[in-house]
């Protein structure tokens, strides 16, 4: 079992940034690929970005790119994916997610094994 915490979120104003952090603890976890996601109230929940295991591979929805930039940082006791978002936009604001895929990096949120609670952004005009 994987539990994923993420942090970081708040309310900001529009062109701002926030860093979000998902963090687990065990080993398993750094073979994890890790996707973010958000959902806006009345919406669907839609792929943001995702990272391989190892970082190799980075996925970015063309919503974000040039903004937003996924990280990770892999230990022997800890894994920490990082969602750093700058130039935010009124329309950012979600409650965002993150999620763990055992087999790899994708953008489809039903391939993934586990999710956290989620961290609410906030951007306001």
């Amino acid at each position: 079992q994987v539990q994923l915490v993420e942090s970081g979120g708040g309310l900001v104003q529009a062109g701002g940034s926030l860093r979000l952090s998902c963090a687990a603890s065990g080993r398993t976890f750094s073979r994890y690929g890790v996707g973010w996601f958000r959902q806006a109230p009345g919406k669907e929940r839609d792929f943001v970005a995702a990272i391989s295991w190892n970082g190799g591979s980075i996925y970015s929805a063309d919503s974000v790119k040039g903004r937003f930039t996924i990280s990770r940082d892999n230990t022997n006791t800890k894994t920490t994916v990082y969602l750093q978002m700058n130039s935010l936009k009124p329309e950012d604001t979600a409650i965002y997610y993150c999620a763990a895929d055992l087999h790899g990096v994708t953008s489809r949120s039903n391939e993934y094994d586990y999710w956290g609670q989620g961290t609410q952004v906030t951007v306001s005009s």
